[in-house]
């Protein structure tokens, strides 16, 4: 087998912004073909944590998915007070789900506010574990802000249709896009205090855009020094021409202070292969990950 690994630069900047250590780990271990049985005993993870690590990677992109979306029928049901009534009444788990969700949001759900979140288990299909971890990180998502209220249950609802679209299904999938988001929610924060903007909220597309810096790999430094060059060149934050400063060092390979500073413009050279390298295959991790989850459900 061949010594070393070469990892992209991409998935290098995934790994590092997810904080996910075990993601890592399993990351690297699965591209090196190492047995995928001996995953825990390697890496000292129980099954839970692999679990966790391998839903991290899923949502980085890292991890091709295994499984089939939910199907969801194109026309969303209508349900009726009738419908509440009858799953609240006879003390099934959606009346234990209402209970949580009350408590959690702080409030008595009206019967609008139950109708919806009844379509999110029976026509979403989410799990309730899931749902109730939706709702805590949409109160979460709004202290992240700066928002001290309570979440609507349409915002909640339209969280969820996010969640079901990025085929966030599981527990361990929700608890790894929560943290993921929740990390990138407080990032958000930090470049607009960074950016003199501490007096308001980012709109929504001035908050797109410090999103896709991150996502590009950039840090604060980076993306200060891209504000000042704006500031210098514009009299004032013009965030398309900060933003196009931003791509044109993304599209060079250029994203740290010491590249970006030494003006080197040229597209960063691509280490040549040497012998025993070699870049993971996503097939041998999706193949390998599978056998681990197959071994697992047995």
């Amino acid at each position: 087998m061949p010594d070393d690994i070469l990892l992209s630069r991409t998935a290098v900047r995934k790994l590092i912004g997810a904080g996910s250590a075990d993601a890592a780990l399993l990351y690297l271990y699965l591209s090196a073909d190492r047995p995928a049985l001996e995953a825990g005993k390697a890496l000292g993870m129980t099954g839970d944590r692999l679990r966790r690590a391998g839903a991290v990677l899923r949502q980085l992109g890292l991890l091709p998915e295994t499984r089939k979306p939910i199907e969801r029928t194109p026309d969303k049901p209508v349900y009726t007070e009738d419908d509440i009534l009858r799953e609240v009444g006879r003390g099934s788990a959606f009346s234990k789900l209402v209970s949580e969700a009350q408590r959690r949001l702080g409030r008595v759900l009206s019967t609008e506010e139950m109708k919806i979140l009844l379509s999110l288990t029976d026509y979403l299909g989410l799990p309730f574990d899931v749902i109730a971890l939706l709702i805590n990180f949409c109160i979460q998502k709004n202290r992240v802000r700066g928002v001290q209220r309570a979440p609507s249950m349409r915002t909640i609802e339209k969280e969820a249709y996010r969640w079901a679209d990025q085929g966030v299904e599981t527990l361990e999938d929700a608890a790894a896009w929560s943290q993921h988001q929740l990390r990138m929610f407080s990032r958000v924060g930090e470049i607009r205090n960074d950016l003199q903007l501490e007096g308001r909220r980012l709109t929504i597309p001035e908050e797109n855009y410090v999103r896709q810096w991150l996502e590009m790999g950039f840090g604060k430094p980076e993306i200060h020094l891209a504000y000042e060059k704006t500031c210098l060149n514009k009299g004032a934050l013009v965030w398309p021409y900060m933003h196009r400063i931003l791509l044109s060092w993304h599209e060079q390979n250029l994203h740290t202070l010491a590249q970006i500073e030494a003006g080197d413009s040229a597209p960063v050279k691509r280490q040549t292969e040497k012998r025993g390298n070699y870049t993971p295959d996503p097939s041998v991790v999706r193949a390998a990950y599978e056998k681990l989850l197959a071994e697992e459900g047995e």
